[in-house]
């Protein structure tokens, strides 16, 4: 067979982080995975450039489904974390942002790859034995006895996909439901067949759409439904009769009596012969038979079922269900113990009848729905949770979001603890490395082979990417900080944060509120000068000029309309220029040469930035007013911590001690948790990941 076109040679890239394109991509998807983190993160929609369905989203795994990609380095990165969600369902996003940050780092900082990647190994374990401490400070126990925690970690799980459009009451409406849905497929007792393994239940979503969130509901056992059609008399008195347990047949081959179910071909019938769809017909008459004769009292087929048949059991009592679907099958099985028959020629074995406790119909929204309940002995537990919502995209978002909460809860089972939420386990896992890493850093250095300039400067690389993943959280203008004491993560709203800069303990920071129009003192000031912000009328003239090294700047009481100092300035110096009401006193202090002396406009009833302080001081903010009263997980409380010290995420702070750990003999309330099992993994494919496309020297592609 010959070819339309000659085949093309494949394509070798040399070196693909290098490409500028590459890079762009890279930066690019980064971009969208930090914009939908967080509980305050950005939607997503997603359409194809041909047409097509659009996707609104900000749930990882549908997103990185629906955005495509022809570079191979993002198809890697993808396919390792859309795997990482198949096993464990979050830290989807993490995984992304921390990945991209690890990468872009080492491209910034110049280490060369194979250097980055033997430190990156070197503190993913120390990252490793941090968590798995009995005291890290990061941990949590979860206590089954109570379902705070439970339903704190569900509800952590489902505030993060602001595409669910929730309110604070519907948040912790669907999280209870979630929690209960959940401990309804734990079993109560051991399984007969092994006492020693737990078999967990299943838990089978329903989807309304167009009823209230709040209309959500957990029932034990199945809804089965009852599609385009009301049950039949007899069926409803089948379901206002006694409790049971009955006795339950399930089939999955079809019982429509049609001969396409043989499969393609001919069919020769010799004159005088039956008719074939009468042979069949009295099959399934012996079938129906049977399970008259064995008292079965609830017949259900995945397919459908033949209305003489129908007919026949109805009329000796029986409920019949059919078109249950392939998707109920497996969990009828669980939850009955019923074998699931495929043939009807042959009679059905006494072992493959199942049970429920009880039937009745519900009616749920718009639906009406048949709820099969559990036998009564222990078996693994199965319940359905109705879900409802004002439209489908919502609808579907918050189904994906509940299923990856059951997830989550039961993880908690083999290991019981969970991490703090908010950016918390970033943070304070950062801070512990630096300090670890910076004082052992000969130590490290000599036993990777690197020196030890390299080795802080990957250390430094690895703190900030992972300062990066709780920056991420931040959103809507704000700012984030990490407290020097305990070394957790603080938001502050967009307007409240006043300084753009480190400032010593003690130092005097001058924040206030300025009329529009007036002219505002910010400038770099040596440490121990005082920082004067003053109010100036529009029009007043204020001093003109620069000041020798040492000089004292004009400070006195102006009359209205006079003109302030005027006096030799040295060449290079910047000039204040404002205006002072009468009576007011102009700033005073020490200026150095060539430190520039700002003047500017701030809106009415902003707060004042006063000044750049030297970098790599901590920074106080007065009475922490703007700060608020717990930072992102809820542990640390700022008015039962005094004198707790701020810094902004990802600024170069001096060395300090290892971060404290928070006492949790009577923790307060946390307000987000997040999964140890599923996070701690995600850490371990992130680094991983990054090394290996670090690692990657050479990308071959086929083109034809």
């Amino acid at each position: 067979m010959s070819r339309v076109t000659k085949k093309a040679s494949s394509v070798c890239t040399d070196s693909p982080l290098s490409i500028s394109e590459v890079c762009r991509k890279m930066t690019l998807m980064r971009q969208i995975l930090t914009s939908c983190f967080g509980p305050n993160g950005r939607l997503k929609q997603v359409h194809n450039n041909v047409g097509g369905h659009v996707l609104t989203t900000s749930t990882s795994t549908s997103l990185l489904q629906a955005v495509s990609s022809s570079e191979p380095l993002l198809k890697l990165i993808t396919a390792s974390i859309l795997n990482h969600l198949s096993r464990f369902s979050d830290c989807g996003l993490y995984t992304g942002i921390l990945c991209f940050s690890l990468i872009d780092h080492v491209q910034k900082s110049g280490l060369r790859p194979s250097v980055a990647i033997k430190i990156n190994k070197h503190l993913l374990e120390v990252c490793t034995s941090f968590l798995n401490q009995e005291d890290c400070g990061c941990k949590v126990n979860v206590d089954f006895n109570s379902c705070q925690s439970l339903v704190t970690l569900a509800r952590s799980v489902i505030s993060s996909k602001p595409a669910c459009v929730l309110t604070e009451g519907e948040q912790q409406h669907i999280s209870t439901l979630a929690v209960h849905a959940f401990l309804l497929t734990v079993p109560c007792g051991d399984t007969p067949s092994s006492p020693d393994r737990v078999r967990l239940g299943r838990t089978v979503t329903v989807s309304i759409e167009g009823q209230f969130v709040l209309d959500s509901a957990v029932f034990p056992g199945l809804l089965v439904n009852v599609p385009d059609m009301q049950l039949h008399p007899t069926d409803s008195e089948r379901t206002r009769r006694g409790p049971g347990p009955f006795r339950l047949a399930l089939f999955t081959v079809s019982l429509s009596g049609d001969l396409s179910e043989f499969g393609e071909g001919s069919l020769e019938v010799h004159s005088g012969a039956p008719d074939p769809e009468d042979l069949i017909l009295d099959e399934l008459l012996k079938l129906g038979e049977q399970a008259v004769t064995d008292q079965v009292e609830v017949f259900m087929c995945q397919r459908v079922i033949h209305p003489v048949l129908q007919h026949y059991l109805r009329r000796h009592g029986v409920l019949v269900v059919e078109r249950l679907g392939i998707a109920l099958i497996q969990p009828i099985v669980q939850m009955t113990g019923a074998q699931a028959v495929a043939l009807y020629q042959t009679p059905i074995p006494p072992e493959a009848y199942g049970q429920v406790k009880g039937c009745c119909v519900r009616t749920v929204g718009s639906r009406e729905m048949l709820h099969l309940l559990p036998p009564r002995e222990p078996a693994p537990a199965v319940c359905t949770m109705v879900l409802c919502h004002r439209n489908d995209t919502m609808l579907n978002e918050l189904k994906a979001a509940c299923q990856r909460a059951e997830h989550v809860l039961r993880l908690t089972l083999r290991d019981p603890v969970a991490l703090l939420g908010g950016g918390c386990t970033e943070t304070h896992m950062a801070a512990y490395i630096s300090n670890k890493g910076t004082t052992e850093a000969m130590e490290a250095a000599l036993s990777l082979g690197v020196s030890q300039s390299q080795y802080l400067l990957g250390l430094n690389g690895f703190c900030s990417s992972l300062e990066a993943v709780a920056l991420a959280l931040v959103h809507d203008g704000e700012t984030g900080l990490v407290d020097l004491s305990y070394a957790h993560h603080w938001s502050v709203p967009q307007g409240e944060a006043v300084h753009s800069g480190t400032v010593l303990q003690g130092e005097a920071v001058h924040s206030g509120t300025v009329l529009q129009g007036e002219a505002i003192h910010s400038g770099t000031v040596p440490q121990g000068e005082a920082v004067h912000s003053g109010t100036v009328p529009q029009g007043e003239a204020v001093h003109s000029g620069t000041v020798p090294q040492g000089e004292a700047v004009h400070s006195g009481t102006v009359p209205q309309g006079e003109a302030v100092h005027s006096g030799t300035v040295l060449q290079g110096e910047a000039v204040h220029s404002g205006t002072v009401p009468q009576g007011e006193a102009v700033h005073s202090g020490t200026v150095l040469q060539g430190e520039a002396v700002h003047s500017g406009t701030v809106p009415q009833g902003e707060a004042v930035h006063s000044g750049t302080v030297p970098q790599g001081e901590a920074l106080q903010r007065g009475d922490g007013d703007e700060v608020p009263a717990t930072c992102g997980c809820g542990l640390v409380e700022r008015s039962a911590r005094p004198g707790l010290e701020w810094t902004p995420l990802n600024t170069r702070y001096p060395s300090r001690p290892a971060p404290l750990v928070v006492g949790k003999a009577t923790p307060p309330q946390l307000r987000v948790l997040d999964s140890f099992t599923a996070k701690l993994n995600a850490l371990q494919v992130a680094v991983e990941m990054a090394n290996l496309v670090l690692d990657i020297r050479y990308v071959i592609q086929d083109v034809n």
